[in-house]
């Protein structure tokens, strides 16, 4: 046990006050109902410091904060390419697809999926995202989480999945979007100040009270933990292999989870409009830029000072049990604040999801606005209480939660990406078409995982990525290779950004080579 009173003062009170904001900023006019509109969308007037920081606080979660940690400690800095190159991702998401989806005021990518093609490919994403998001995500967020809270508290996992589970319904299951998406703030700031205070003590600490000696000795002590592009010799090549992180498969997966991922997108699409959108996104892209030194380095630090942890995926709670009290319950409180906010975000998405593509496909007669948002609040309440039980089974004996999930939503990801970008920018798509694309991303993902398994998982995207969308242009070409009468006209679109943004984005690309060229 290394908590004290003060520590756990500290996380009663980020609880408390976190469930009371999140209740005060979602509140409703006396007498007034709350649309699906307002609970699923945050009623589309989110400012962009609400989207740039509701983006990073649903996407780092403690599959990120304890899962690359984890890597950190394995792999070094390689591990970092995921938040560096995702800043390009998201610009790109920014200029070129946010200004289609808010243009067609859509609540979830199935929907517009179905504006687009038919029916059919909207219940088959719905369902694909559905299981993904219960089984993968919910259960890994959970299972890291309560990974971390044994470790530090010697409480049992099965009741920390539940604690992480009942907070993160309180903190959501009122207020919908808007109850997420306006507290965190709160949350990034807490995230980014307790990765630095991990990293800035275990610092001093390798360097005898002096960060930058600590910073020296851990680049001394192991070198080959500071290469961002692994060498073919190296262990971990098969996850990172080299240069490819860079030109390859990474791509696929960063423009098929910024671009299109419900509970990423979700957030853009209650923006007030496209300009307080794409700011927003563009904030996210700086912070994505700082998060290795909140999450990669506290892993390699470890690697110092724990090298020999049973599991990568302690790396994290250890360093967090050099900090002392009261600065422990803080940076614990900072833990708690991204797992329970990808939580609320994830359960959203899902409760979004079920209710307005696959409920009320379904339904016999119109269902009332109260009806709609009653059914996603259940829905969120039952995917939780399925993922609880499903976390200890799924992930229990595994050695890094991190690579499970990218190795397995990599099944899936290159024929998602295929369908949306040619249901944006390919009027020949067909909805047979899409539909082959997604079960030869499937299959293929399958056939290469299990008869060369030891095939790198970015290069699979890569192959089924390119496999798949012929199989789609055949398909459309099979079926006469002629436009759509529901294709997207591009010639009524613009995708011109402001002069702001444009700047922003080249400085973020000079930042990055910087790095990356310090660093090979």
């Amino acid at each position: 046990m290394f908590f004290n009173s003060l520590d756990f003062s500290i996380i009663a009170i980020y609880c408390v006050g976190i469930i009371a904001i999140a209740t005060y900023v979602s509140r409703q006019q006396s007498g007034s109902e709350r649309s699906p509109e307002d609970y699923f969308l945050a009623g589309r007037s989110l400012p962009w410091w609400a989207i740039g920081a509701s983006l990073i606080a649903a996407n780092i979660s403690a599959e990120q904060i304890i899962g690359m940690s984890g890597q950190g400690f394995v792999v070094g800095i390689a591990i970092a390419t995921y938040e560096l190159t995702a800043a390009i991702a998201l610009i790109v998401m920014a200029k070129y697809f946010l200004p289609l989806f808010l243009k067609k005021q859509i609540y979830t990518m199935p929907q517009f999926l179905e504006q687009r093609f038919d029916k059919r490919v909207s219940l088959v994403l719905s369902f694909f995202w559905l299981a993904v998001y219960i089984f993968i995500n919910l259960t890994s967020v959970l299972w890291l989480g309560s990974l971390a809270i044994n470790t530090l508290t010697g409480l049992e996992t099965f009741y920390g999945l539940v604690l992480l589970a009942i907070l993160s319904l309180a903190y959501s299951l009122y207020g919908g979007l808007k109850a997420v998406a306006l507290t965190d703030i709160i949350q990034v700031v807490l995230l980014i100040f307790g990765g630095l205070a991990v990293s800035f003590i275990a610092l001093s600490k390798i360097g005898n009270g002096v960060v930058a000696d600590g910073f020296v000795e851990v680049y001394r002590s192991l070198p080959e933990k500071w290469d961002i592009i692994l060498s073919p010799d190296n262990p971990s090549y098969k996850d990172l292999p080299g240069v490819w992180v860079l030109i390859g498969g990474l791509w696929i997966a960063h423009f098929a989870y910024w671009g299109f991922n419900q509970y990423i997108t979700q957030r853009a699409l209650g923006a007030k409009s496209l300009p307080e959108a794409q700011k927003g996104v563009m904030f996210a892209a700086y912070l994505k830029i700082i998060m290795p030194l909140v999450i990669v380095l506290p892993g390699i630090c470890a690697a110092v000072l724990f090298p020999l942890l049973e599991t990568s995926d302690k790396a994290y709670p250890m360093m967090m049990s050099l900090l002392p009290n009261g600065l422990l319950g803080l940076t614990f409180a900072a833990l708690i604040a991204a797992i329970v906010s990808s939580l609320a975000s994830m359960t959203n998405s899902i409760s979004t999801i079920f209710t307005m593509d696959v409920y009320r496909a379904y339904a016999t007669n119109n269902p009332s606005n109260a009806r709609l948002v009653n059914i996603g609040r259940s829905t969120s309440v039952v995917a939780l209480v399925v993922a609880v039980f499903s976390a200890t089974p799924l992930l229990g004996s595994l050695e890094s939660a991190f690579q499970y999930i990218q190795n397995f939503t990599g099944f899936f990801t290159p024929g998602i990406l295929v369908i949306f970008l040619v249901a944006l920018f390919w009027p020949k798509a067909t909805t047979l078409s899409v539909l082959n694309a997604a079960l030869t991303s499937l299959a293929l993902s399958i056939f290469i995982f299990y008869f060369f398994p030891e095939y790198p998982f970015i290069h699979r995207m890569a192959v089924v990525f390119f496999s798949s969308f012929f199989v789609c242009y055949l398909t459309s070409l099979i079926q006469g290779y002629t436009d759509s009468p529901k294709a997207i006209n591009l010639n009524d679109m613009s995708f011109a950004t402001s002069k702001a943004f444009n700047v922003n984005t080249a400085v973020v690309v000079v930042i990055l080579s910087i790095i990356y060229i310090s660093l090979w």
